[in-house]
């Protein structure tokens, strides 16, 4: 009895020692003994990895772990431009056909046109099935200036041409449409927030300025986010010299402040902005800021609520940890992050909740507390936070858009093969008929024979399309069919957004706002966004 007292005494010491324990220590004391007790050899790198992973995973659904090879990829990709030849193709069954060539590109200024066959990268053949699209993605894809040497075999010809193309500096643009829907109406698009933003935004605001433009549509569906100073840039163009973005609280406290510079284009004039639950992080800033101070109608449903930022933090080998450094707060004061505190599963299944509650199908199924009770800066609107930007206007999602039958439909490629075979059956003719995208655009219905080859070959696939009777189903695949002929027939512009603009209700309630001033005044200056958050 009395050495088991002694032993309990020992291992209370024992525990209190460990208790004070350095927890760096521990971690490599942990890594030491699984290196010397394991009963297999370990990969050290790899558990580190984990490790880290692990760590981060812990902290909130935003902080991230990127490996030496993701972190170069993910700087590439927002660095706005990449190398290579300038194409976009299209893989059906064993081969592949150029989709889209981009205007004064390599590939174009060396002589690929839309509907080449691509049968062979330097010499390799890329028809067999071990050719996807990311091995080809790959192959096409190099460094600056090396040359890649394409097999084509161009429409109507037998014999396979060479043509060699040095690789150049490939813009991935952040502004994905920018044209004039009419005399005083612009749109721009924007898809993601990198290093080039600012720039295209400008330039583009310049360009339908030059053409008369007057009133604005800026396209936010969608856009993920990205660079917190890009967004400071877009909010820049429309509202003057010395309004707060944003502020952010850091970790250590305090607050740190985000002004406008006075740059902008775009101070005056009707202003839309079109959010849905897929517009987060950077494109909130840019709605926040620009509800809170009054500048625009936003249309849509509630945004996805981050409002997090994350900042790199790199490590010696090249890895990078994207980890949450602040929160970010509107002009307002809000802070639109929405709870995470059931964990990261829970926190991306939102979109199904959302669904299941009808928050998507119907105005009025949003709750928020008064505590999450704002104004805006000019009117005294009541806003909320707590939780995404609520729209001014409501527009219910589209389901046919959304649904799984769609997905599945554009995602193996059946839409995309069923408007590249018509057009490369019936270009010529098409061309004559409706020589530029305006009289396609206003014209051009989907003949029923294609319509009918699709569903058809869709359900060879084992993709069920919805009956006949479902009539708005099969006006959503003619849609993605005519946007498909137009991307195909004509260069120079998103002819496919603009396309998908014609039959998105966001865009379409957009123009009925901008087209009515009495409608636009009434939505900036009524408390409509919150009395019908508490409805």
């Amino acid at each position: 009895m009395k050495r088991t007292g002694i032993l309990l005494g020992m291992v209370g010491v024992a525990f209190s020692l460990q208790a004070q324990m350095n927890p760096k220590y521990k971690f490599e004391e942990a890594l030491k003994l699984i290196q010397d007790n394991y009963v297999d050899r370990v990969n050290d790198e790899h558990l580190v990895d984990a490790a880290i992973r692990a760590m981060i995973a812990d902290l909130d659904p935003h902080s991230r772990y990127t490996s030496r090879e993701e972190a170069e990829a993910m700087r590439e990709g927002m660095s706005g431009s990449f190398a290579g030849i300038g194409i976009q193709f299209l893989k059906s069954g064993t081969q592949t056909f150029v989709t889209v060539v981009n205007p004064d590109g390599p590939a174009m200024k060396a002589g690929v046109r839309v509907g080449d066959e691509i049968l062979a990268i330097d010499g390799e053949s890329i028809n067999g099935e071990a050719w996807g699209n990311k091995e080809i993605m790959l192959k096409l894809r190099g460094e600056k200036d090396v040359p890649v040497v394409l097999g084509l075999l161009s429409p109507g010809t037998t014999e396979q041409k060479d043509i060699r193309i040095v690789r150049g500096n490939i813009l991935e643009r952040s502004v994905r449409e920018a044209y004039m829907v009419d005399k005083e109406i612009g749109y721009i698009g924007l898809s993601i927030f990198n290093l080039t933003t600012r720039q295209e935004i400008d330039a583009a605001l310049q360009k339908l300025q030059e053409q008369g433009m007057k009133k604005l549509i800026l396209d936010l569906q969608s856009n993920g986010g990205g660079y917190v100073q890009s967004a400071i840039g877009v909010v820049d163009e429309f509202l003057p010299k010395e309004k707060m973005v944003f502020y952010s609280v850091p970790n250590e406290g305090g607050k740190d402040y985000y002004y406008t510079g006075g740059f902008g284009r775009f101070y005056k004039g009707e202003l839309v902005v079109l959010i849905d639950e897929s517009t987060a992080s950077s494109s909130e800033i840019v709605t926040g800021a620009l509800q809170d101070w009054d500048r625009a109608v936003v249309i849509g449903r509630r945004s996805f609520g981050k409002g997090l930022m994350q900042r790199p933090v790199p490590l010696s080998d090249g890895s990078e940890m994207q980890l949450t450094g602040a929160r970010y707060y509107t002009p307002s004061g809000r802070s639109i992050q929405k709870p995470y505190t059931k964990g990261k599963e829970d926190y991306f299944q939102d979109f199904s909740r959302r669904m299941e509650s009808k928050e998507l199908l119907e105005e009025g199924h949003v709750e928020f507390a008064d505590s999450l009770k704002y104004t805006t800066l000019e009117t005294k609107r009541i806003v909320y936070g707590g939780g995404g930007i609520m729209p001014d206007r409501f527009v219910p999602i589209d389901t046919n858009v959304y649904s799984g039958w769609m997905g599945t439909l554009m995602n193996t490629g059946i839409v995309a093969k069923g408007g590249f075979e018509f057009v490369q059956q019936n270009r010529a003719a098409l061309l004559k008929a409706y020589p530029d995208f305006e009289s396609f655009n206003k014209k051009f219905k989907i003949p029923i024979a294609v319509h009918q080859q699709v569903v058809a070959y869709a359900a060879t696939k084992s993709v069920v399309v919805p009956n006949d009777t479902h009539v708005d189903a099969h006006r959503a695949i003619d849609v993605e069919l005519k946007a498909q002929i137009a991307s195909l027939l004509y260069t120079g512009g998103d002819y496919m957004a603009r396309v998908r603009n014609e039959a998105n209700q966001s865009f379409i309630s957009a123009l009925e706002v901008l087209r009515d001033i009495k409608m636009y005044n009434s939505l900036l200056h009524s408390d409509i966004v919150g009395e019908k958050a508490k409805k």
